[in-house]
């Protein structure tokens, strides 16, 4: 067995329980500790002059004890001052022993590192790492950067320096223990260094001047790693893609008379992208591979009929679709609208969500179990267990980026039953540009809806400041009058979805208050599901002229008579956020407006996101902007659920490598296949399945 997969029980030093608390951060196998790389390094290789320390300075210094003692007041603490030929220093320790107060003798000398902050007596160092020198004479500096590793509870630093020593000695002794699967004349080209000497110097960084490269992530030995992991997730699903191609899938031809009738009963006409999408998608279905493909439509493309398009040619075929949304709020429009598209077909559409308990529970999982319920619209509940589907054909997931992998491989294992893999279309209306959909979805068919239905105007975006609030609301008063309806969003205050549904409350009871004959309606993620959708409803019927609401409309609401939105604080939100939200307005034949209220001063970067936003109505343009700006981690969003979590890339810093990863990875498949599994089975371990979904 390659010793590099030993458990790291098997390193000098490591117990049961310190092998438990390693496990906690992932490391379970010694090769593991290889690719828990330092989070950053400390510069003990240099002595500072304590005279020339600053408060938020972090430094290695020395001086011989001055003084040391315990003051009783406050919590009990031991001080230490230090001094050298330049000046003197505090040491403030509120957890120490007997032993190291006498330790601390006048005219002792003591080298410490630790960052200087204002106390008391002027300049502290509290509980730095130092160390008594003995023997002055020989007093040696490190001769390395020392690195810094992330931690867990119970694990010291010494601990992992310890165990990274070990394992870095096992490559040392043995240089084919990590094998390096990267060619060598890949690396020549991309000027890489080899494994080994990378994690070497990630680990060990010899010459202090590699310092500043190293924090700030552009040392070759980073981007060699980095580019590694992206390159392994992009092999990850394109395998992936080929593995679902080697499944079986139901035949979905559709009936051409069915479909002929659906589109002719549609209450509008379809797009050219539209009609070139939906052929897409027919294609990949009349094969007995299961489709697996990617709808990327801005907002108010018109991507719902595609997918209820879809879900005809499942049910005209024998076969049962499902449709996912990530909320309530947009599940129960999806079921209003293919109840509504597919009421001349006499085909039953049933709606699943939490909220639904009791006997109307039971009877619509009788139906989706004995396929008398062809069509199936939810949230996550669609998954869960208990829900059983008789012949599942199709699964469309909506708004993917908030559902986590294993959401959306539950719902694709219902399908299992029957032994075929059910077609999956997943669709989003958040643009991805190219460089990241190449990496997020390479499994993927993608599929873009690039064009408006007609007679959508565009939305007319103004950026002002929050001091104009007043000119706002007397805007709302004529808007009013003239029989039209507004939204008011209020942004996220803070990670705290109570907190933002407070605001909401308040500025629902000042608008109120400030327009007295306007109709004011609050609407927030804290309502229970049948409050909100009565709002809805009154927001619909024109019962409400001002919806107050959280950003809990960003997706799916459709009231073509609302053409004017207030965003409050538009400066919180990424720009394809913001775009989603001002798409709630501009879905009628009247001109439509977006006012973006900010709160002063604005920084430069959030005045440069705001004035994309406001010249321009095109998703793809504003999401390729958003990354020039924010980069790319941004973009994906970071607290998106289903977003790819990285060991060591960082999709920010490290965007530059996305340009050859693509090329780079059809060259493995043609030319080094059996390096594939090795990098998944090094950079993924036990999560390649999800590559699957």
């Amino acid at each position: 067995m390659n010793r590099l997969q030993q458990p790291v029980s098997a390193l000098a030093g490591i117990g049961a329980q310190t092998a438990r608390r390693f496990e906690k951060l992932g490391i379970r196998v010694i090769q593991d500790l290889l690719f828990h790389l330092p989070v950053r390094y400390e510069d003990r290789t240099r002595l500072t002059p304590i005279g020339s320390l600053a408060a938020g300075m972090t430094a290695m210094i020395a001086g011989r004890v001055e003084f040391a003692d315990v003051l009783p007041r406050g919590r009990k603490s031991l001080i230490v001052r230090i001094a050298d030929d330049t000046g003197f220093i505090s040491l403030k320790f509120f957890h120490y022993s007997a032993n190291q107060f006498h330790a601390f003798a006048p005219g002792v000398l003591v080298s410490c590192f630790g960052e200087a902050r204002y106390g008391y007596a002027g300049l502290e160092m509290t509980h730095p790492d130092y160390q008594i020198v003995a023997d002055a004479e020989h007093f040696a500096l490190d001769t390395r950067l020392t690195p810094v590793y992330p931690l867990t509870e119970g694990l010291s630093q010494n601990a992992i320096r310890k165990a990274v020593k070990q394992a870095l000695a096992l490559c040392t002794h043995d240089s084919r223990l990590l094998t390096d699967w990267l060619p060598e004349r890949l690396l020549r080209q991309l000027r890489f260094p080899a494994l080994q000497q990378a994690i070497q110097t990630l680990h060990t960084p010899g010459e202090p001047g590699a310092s500043v490269a190293l924090q700030n992530g552009s040392h070759p030995a980073l981007k060699r790693l980095a580019f590694e992991e992206l390159l392994t997730h992009y092999l990850s699903l394109r395998r992936a893609k080929g593995v679902n191609q080697s499944c079986e899938a139901p035949i979905l031809a559709g009936d051409p008379v069915a479909a002929d009738h659906f589109i002719r009963r549609l209450p509008f006409p379809l797009t050219t992208a539209q009609r070139r999408v939906i052929g897409e998608i027919a294609d990949n279905c009349r094969k007995p591979q299961p489709m697996m493909r990617l709808v990327q439509g801005d907002v108010g493309s018109g991507k719902t009929v595609v997918a209820a398009y879809a879900a005809l040619l499942a049910i005209s075929s024998g076969y049962q679709a499902a449709v996912m949304a990530p909320t309530e709020l947009l599940a129960e429009q999806h079921y209003r609208n293919f109840s509504q598209w597919f009421s001349h077909f006499e085909t039953k559409v049933v709606l699943l969500t939490g909220q639904l308990k009791g006997k109307q529970r039971s009877e619509i999982l009788a139906a989706l179990k004995d396929g008398s319920a062809p069509i199936a619209i939810g949230t996550h509940a669609l998954f869960q267990d208990g829900v059983e589907f008789d012949r599942l054909g199709l699964c469309v997931i909506d708004e993917q980026h908030r559902f986590g992998v294993h959401q959306r491989l539950a719902l694709r294992e219902k399908g299992h039953q029957s032994g075929l893999r059910p077609h999956q279309l997943v669709m989003t209306a958040t643009p991805i540009p190219r460089t990241l959909a190449m990496l997020q979805y390479s499994d993927l068919d993608i599929s873009v809806i690039d064009e408006l239905p007609p007679g959508r105007k565009p939305i007319v975006t103004s950026v002002i400041p929050a001091d104009r609030r007043g000119e706002v609301i007397a805007r709302i008063s004529g808007w009013v009058a003239q029989k039209k309806q507004a939204y008011w969003v209020c942004t996220l205050i803070e990670e705290s979805e109570a907190l933002q549904c407070e605001a909401a409350e308040k500025t629902a009871e000042l608008l109120a208050e400030a327009l007295p004959s306007v109709r004011v309606a609050l609407i927030h993620g804290r309502m229970k599901a049948a409050e909100k959708d009565a709002i809805m409803q009154a927001f619909k019927q024109h019962q409400v002229d001002l919806l107050v609401a959280t950003t809990v409309i960003e997706v799916g609401v459709d009231v073509p008579n609302a053409g004017l939105m207030i965003i409050e604080n538009p400066e919180r939100l990424g720009l394809s956020q913001l775009h989603q939200l001002r798409g709630r307005v501009g879905r009628g034949d009247s001109d439509s407006y977006c006012l973006l209220m900010y709160q002063a001063p604005l920084s430069e970067m959030a005045r440069q996101r705001l004035g994309i936003l406001r010249d321009s109505n095109d998703g793809f343009v504003i999401a390729e902007k958003d990354l020039e700006l924010r980069g790319p981690g941004e973009v994906l969003g970071t607290r998106q659920t289903g977003a790819v979590h990285f060991k060591i890339a960082d999709l920010s810093r490290d965007a530059d490598l996305l340009d050859n990863i693509q090329q780079i990875g059809e060259q493995f498949f043609r030319e080094a296949p059996d390096a594939i599994q090795p990098l998944c089975d090094r950079w993924l371990g036990a999560s390649t399945a999800y590559a699957e979904v």
